[in-house]
C-alpha cells in the first residue's frame, strides 16, 4: 500500500548500481534519487551528490538495473535555493528543475507513472514573506508550466533550510507553513505543485506534525521520514529566535518526537498511496559507511511495524 525507500543523498559515495542493490537486499521497493548537477558545488551537508546526471541521461539503463533490482525510483532529488538574491545562480538553479522535469518524463514506470521531481521553493532569506512570494509569482509558473507539459509532478518539500548563519533570518525555503501553503497555492493553483512532506520539520516550528495531511491530502505528492528531537532545557535557554540547531537535531524514525502512529493513520485515513522515503540527517549515524547503512536498516526496522 505505501512503497517503502530512502533518500539516496545519504549514500554519496555510492554509483546508482551499489544505491539499487542495497535496495533491493534489504527490502525497499524505491529510492529517491539525487540529480545535482556535476560541477557545481554547494558545499551543504547532503548536497553536491549525483546518483543520475540529468546532463547525460540513459533512461534506458536506468530502466535496465530497476528491471534488474526490483526498485523503483520514487522521485528525482535536487534541492537548490531556486530564489537565491543572486540571479544567475537563482537562474541556474531554476534551469536544472527544468531538466529534471523532463528527466522524469524520460523515466516512465512501467505501470505508466511518472518519477516526481523533488526540490525546494527557494527563498530571499533578507526579504520578507510578502516579497517572497512576488518572486513566486514571478519564477515558478514558468516551471510548473514545464512539469504540466511533461505530466510530471513537483514535492517541494517543508524544510524552512534555517540552519546556518548564511541562512538567517528567513530561511532558504519559503515553503514552510500551512499559511504560506495557502498563499502559494493561490498564486500557482495547479495541482502538479505540492508537497515532499517531511513532518520533522514541524517539530522545532511547535506546530502539530499530523494536521497537514488531512488538510492537504489532494497535495501529498511524495514523503520523507525523518524525526527531530527537541531539546526543552535547550529551548529553555536559547529561544526560538536562536539557530534552531541550539535546540533540535535531526534523528531517525523513533527517535525523535513524531507521533508516527497518528502519522501513518492519517496517511492511510487520506488513502495515500504513494512513496514514503526515510531520510537520513542524524549525525550519530554518520561516523562511518557502516554506521550510514545501519541507520537505513535501524529506520526500516522501526518503520515496518506502520507498513506491513
Amino acid at each position: 500500500m505505501l512503497d517503502l525507500g530512502f533518500v539516496s543523498a545519504i549514500l554519496p559515495d555510492n554509483d546508482l548500481h551499489s544505491v539499487l542493490k542495497f535496495a533491493a537486499e534489504h527490502g525497499f521497493r524505491c529510492v529517491e534519487v539525487m540529480c545535482w548537477p556535476t560541477g557545481n558545488a554547494d558545499g551543504r551537508r547532503y548536497a553536491d551528490v549525483t546518483h543520475i546526471d540529468v546532463d547525460n541521461l540513459d533512461a534506458e539503463a536506468v530502466h535496465s538495473l530497476c528491471r534488474r533490482y526490483g526498485v523503483t525510483i520514487s522521485g528525482l532529488g535536487y534541492y537548490p535555493n531556486p530564489l537565491d538574491a543572486n540571479a544567475e545562480q537563482a537562474e541556474f538553479y531554476r534551469e536544472h528543475i527544468k531538466k529534471l522535469i523532463r528527466a522524469a518524463a524520460k523515466l516512465t514506470r512501467s505501470d505508466g507513472s511518472v518519477p516526481v521531481v523533488n526540490t525546494f521553493l527557494g527563498r530571499n532569506p533578507a526579504l520578507s514573506v510578502a516579497d517572497n512570494l512576488k518572486l513566486v509569482a514571478e519564477h515558478w509558473p514558468a516551471i510548473v508550466h514545464e512539469a504540466e507539459a511533461h505530466n510530471v509532478k513537483l514535492g517541494i518539500e517543508n524544510c524552512p533550510m534555517w540552519f546556518t548563519d548564511d541562512e538567517w533570518p528567513g530561511g532558504k525555503n519559503l515553503m514552510t507553513t500551512p499559511a504560506i501553503w495557502d498563499r502559494v497555492f493561490e498564486i500557482i493553483p495547479s495541482q502538479t505543485l505540492g508537497l515532499n512532506y517531511d513532518p520533522s520539520h514541524l517539530i522545532w516550528q511547535m506546530m502539530d506534525e499530523v494536521k497537514p495531511i488531512y488538510a492537504y491530502r489532494d497535495r501529498l505528492h511524495h514523503i520523507h521520514l525523518k524525526d527531530a528531537k527537541l531539546y526543552r532545557d535547550r529551548l529553555d535557554r536559547v529561544g526560538i529566535m536562536a539557530n534552531p540547531l541550539d535546540y533540535h537535531s535531526p534523528k531517525l524514525p523513533g527517535l525523535g518526537d513524531v507521533r508516527w502512529g497518528a502519522f501513518f493513520a492519517a496517511l492511510t485515513d487520506v488513502r495515500y498511496r504513494g512513496p514514503v522515503c526515510i531520510e537520513v540527517e542524524d549525525k550519530a549515524y554518520e561516523s562511518t559507511p557502516d554506521d550510514v547503512k545501519t541507520a537505513i536498516l535501524t529506520a526500516r526496522n522501526y518503520l515496518r511495524q506502520f507498513l506491513g
